[in-house]
């Protein structure tokens, strides 16, 4: 992954900064980092405990996560 030329190997990061970019934090002006630090921590939340994502089954990545998590724990028992 790690290649030279290999464009796969941020894209999940690009694409969630994208996200927050453009969706959220340009609609604001900032007053201090703290404000920033705030805005960004409930962009977060939002994006992984609300969000519904169609990918996920229309789950909230957190939601798809416990449930990965239940099935591989009843595989493993």
């Amino acid at each position: 992954m790690n290649r030279k030329g290999n464009c796969w190997d941020n894209s999940v990061a690009e694409s969630f900064f994208k996200s927050i970019k453009y969706e959220y934090l340009y609609r604001f002006k900032f007053q201090s980092m703290k404000e920033l630090r705030i805005e960004v921590s409930k962009y977060i939340y939002w994006y992984n405990h609300k969000r519904l994502h169609s990918t996920l089954g229309y789950k909230t990545p957190v939601e798809r996560e416990n449930e990965l998590n239940f099935i591989n724990l009843k595989r493993i028992a």
